[in-house]
């Protein structure tokens, strides 16, 4: 059985070594069986009011290069969470030839909605602005969410260019526009607390039309990315019923999208490595089978 230790290899930590506009990065590395995982630690993508946003770029192995990002966002119902959390989860995908790239974003404790999801799109746009640095084609930029981070992969993924929720973090004018959507477990709705006050997301005295607008759900239209999505059947922290809501609204405007669900295991089920690698490599043939190389199967008996 895979443990812990191998699934994650071998980590080394190299010199700081100078990267993107000339500033020092911490740079590490991981052993996988498809090769050598690199690390960019704490580049800092743009402004989170008065806050320098940062993010960990990992890097493919040699020979695998898919010229394609992920970015991945954290979960911990906006309140808790960093980066560094996703360290292990990105594995899959970088390993597979991905350039993972994980987000920091401002809490709810230092700032309330809108301001996670412009922090969200600001690295969209420092990614795409910095393409060729980053050895990627600036149209294959996918999100992937986890938990609370998986409501601002689906909400960034269906509002593109939306001038409301740009917000002012770096690079003006380049495009949010991403090519697919990867969901773990997401929050996919926010709604007002039992005793009718605004969720902790929000600012104080939000009403329900304010809720709705921070739903990601409310923008699910036909020009919503493909979208991929995992769920525990035993998540007690998010149902999969959530998740069957969210595929069927996706199908229903004939959105390319999949649902796995893995019977036995809860929220966060991603961390445990037997779980992570198969569904990584799910999202790696979703992803180049619709964004990379795509192509349509013919009827069996053809």
């Amino acid at each position: 059985m895979m443990t812990r230790r191998s699934f994650i290899g071998t980590a080394g930590i190299a010199a700081a070594a100078p990267a993107f506009g000339g500033m020092a990065v911490q740079q590490q590395s991981w052993k996988s069986p498809r090769g050598t995982v690199s690390m960019e630690k704490d580049v800092v993508f743009g402004k989170g009011g008065g806050m320098d946003l940062r993010c960990d770029i990992y890097r493919p192995p040699a020979g695998t290069e898919k010229r394609m990002a992920t970015i991945h966002f954290h979960g911990g119902g906006f309140r808790a969470g960093n980066k560094e959390s996703l360290s292990e989860r990105v594995q899959p995908l970088a390993s597979r030839g991905y350039v993972a790239i994980t987000a920091q974003y401002r809490l709810s404790g230092q700032a309330k909605w809108p301001s996670q999801i412009e922090d969200a799109k600001a690295l969209i746009r420092w990614t795409r602005a910095n393409a060729g640095r980053l050895g990627i084609q600036a149209d294959r930029i996918a999100v992937v969410g986890y938990s609370a981070g998986g409501h601002l992969a689906l909400f960034t993924a269906g509002t593109a260019d939306r001038p409301e929720f740009e917000g002012s973090g770096g690079n003006p004018g380049v495009s949010t526009k991403v090519a697919a959507c990867v969901a773990y477990y997401p929050v996919t709705g926010v709604r007002p607390r039992a005793d009718g006050s605004a969720d902790a997301l929000l600012p104080p005295g939000s009403n329900e039309a304010a809720h709705r607008a921070a739903s990601p759900t409310s923008y699910i239209t036909s020009a919503f990315p493909p979208t991929v999505i995992f769920h525990g059947l035993e998540d007690v922290t998010i149902p999969v019923e959530s998740s069957q809501r969210l595929f069927q609204q996706l199908r229903d405007v004939k959105v390319p999208s999949e649902l796995h669900t893995f019977d036995g295991v809860p929220h966060v089920f991603d961390s445990h490595p037997e779980f992570a690698d198969p569904s990584g490599a799910l999202a790696d043939l979703f992803m180049d089978r619709l964004v990379l190389n795509p192509r349509k199967y013919p009827p069996f008996g053809g």
